[in-house]
């Protein structure tokens, strides 16, 4: 349990050397601990305390570790002024880890103690400073990988899902007062609401949802939808189970290893996710024989993919044991997500179990829509979706789905005039699954599994 009234520190800045590095503050005895620490040029203590805009000051820092002064310049602001809303201070200084970690020890021995991974910004969240989808957005620039990464997550930090969410929560509040006034002060002369105007905002709420929901789920700015590829070994009934995820005969199956001679595809709906499934021939460490040449293009193209691709499925004969090749596949390191699949467990054997695979039959279909669930999680958390972060896009899918639904049930009671009280009660619950998304509602679990994905000092 973390008690916000404590006073916390870390390195803000990036591991490793530099020209320059932050020790950060944060907490009620913020003065205290640095007027212990830092060593102010041309102004004394009494002027510092009473500030209440932010201010640099140039300076020097005192280390019990470190003989002689080092300089420094202390960036104070007052509470209110901050980004966690409470008193903030930075230590700017040389950028030497050690140099760094002992000015951390020196604040923690004025009466700070080591921030929490995300505290300051679990801080900012908070005191109102930032909503969720924004908290996340910070997540989601310090984990960036590449350029359109950082666009994404920049563009929600600034209030690209926070700022439309807001209007509309707070249009559906005031839709949702008018609704219950008329229903408690029937009997007084208050302005009614037509069922015209009723439907009109409900319209509108509707439309704001799913272009957020489609903003989330969407995978490229382009449309292009998440390419997920299906690989392993020959004869693992790959292609079997393409065709029923697929839900039609779109691969050709056969026992021959080899058969899959260049991949297929096939783009489909992944429980809300658009995917493009891809079948790649089967992993061939010699390929020899009258057509080696078209089967080590085969190989060629499969690992194109597979190289390219943020999500993999990769799939074992439930029938055999596992190689060594394969056990190899599973151990070794990887980037993106991957999924484990058992095929033909409908006829299994000796075959072996990691811990976590998917049990799935093509014959019986069993395990399918497991799959095509856990596909459609790892789409969502494989990377940035459209118009938000991945951490965003797999925690609010669900909510802003629940929330239009709740909508369009509201907007067909107002046709079938069935009561304004029933309206009410399914603005309520858009309400409730939009308020889950800003974190106007959410739970210690929540805050937990956003925030500890952090690193110290953010």
């Amino acid at each position: 349990m973390l008690h916000l009234d404590e006073t916390i520190a870390a390195i803000a800045s990036a591991p490793g050397g530099a020209a320059e590095g932050i020790v950060r503050l944060s907490g009620p005895d913020v003065l205290r601990c640095v007027e212990q620490v830092f060593q102010p040029q041309g102004m004394d203590w009494r002027r510092l305390a009473a500030i209440t805009w932010p201010t640099a000051v140039a300076g020097a820092i005192r280390l019990d570790d470190v003989h002689g002064l080092l300089p420094a310049e202390l960036y104070l602001w007052p509470a209110g002024r901050s980004y966690t809303g409470g008193p903030v201070a930075e230590l700017h200084t040389i950028g030497s880890p050690p140099l760094l970690e002992a000015v951390v020890r020196q604040c923690c021995r004025a009466g700070a103690r080591l921030a929490e991974p995300g505290e300051f910004t679990l801080r900012a969240f908070l005191a109102g400073r930032i909503d969720l989808t924004q908290a996340e957005a910070v997540l989601g620039v310090i984990d960036s990988t590449d350029a359109d990464d950082l666009d994404v997550a920049l563009a929600q930090l600034a209030g690209g899902l926070a700022k439309p969410l807001d209007r509309r929560r707070d249009a559906l509040l005031d839709l949702l007062g008018h609704l219950e006034a008329g229903v408690d002060f029937a009997d007084e002369d208050l302005p009614l609401i037509t069922p015209d105007e009723l439907q009109g905002q409900l319209a509108a709420a509707i439309e704001t949802a799913e272009a957020l929901a489609q903003q989330i789920l969407c995978r490229h700015r382009s449309g292009e939808a998440t390419h997920v590829v299906l690989t392993g070994w020959p004869n693992v009934s790959k292609s079997s189970l393409f065709n029923a995820l697929v839900r039609r005969a779109g691969a050709l199956v056969s026992h021959e290893p080899g058969t899959t001679r260049d991949y297929l595809t096939a783009e489909i709906d992944m429980d809300g996710v658009r995917v493009q499934l891809i079948d790649t021939a089967g992993v061939e460490t010699d390929v020899a024989g009258s057509d080696a040449d078209v089967r080590r293009q085969a190989q060629e193209a499969a690992a194109r993919e597979t190289r390219h691709t943020r999500v993999r499925v990769f799939c074992l004969d439930a029938t055999r044991p596992m190689t060594d090749a394969e056990r190899s596949e599973l151990t070794g390191p990887m980037s993106g997500e991957r999924l484990v699949v058992l095929t033909k467990v409908d006829a299994a054997g000796p075959g072996e179990r990691p811990p976590g695979a998917i049990a799935t039959s093509s014959v019986t279909g069993e395990g399918i829509e497991l799959l095509r669930r856990r596909i459609g999680e790892a789409v969502l958390a494989s990377g940035t979706s459209g118009g938000a972060v991945a951490a965003t896009a797999a925690r609010c899918h669900e909510s802003l789905g629940a929330a239009v639904d709740s909508l369009r049930r509201a907007s067909r009671i107002v046709e079938s005039r069935a009561g304004e009280e029933l309206v009410a009660v399914e603005i309520r619950l858009a309400l409730d699954e939009l308020g889950q998304v800003a974190g106007r509602v959410y739970t210690d679990d929540v805050l937990d599994r956003i925030f500890t994905r952090f690193c110290i000092g953010k």
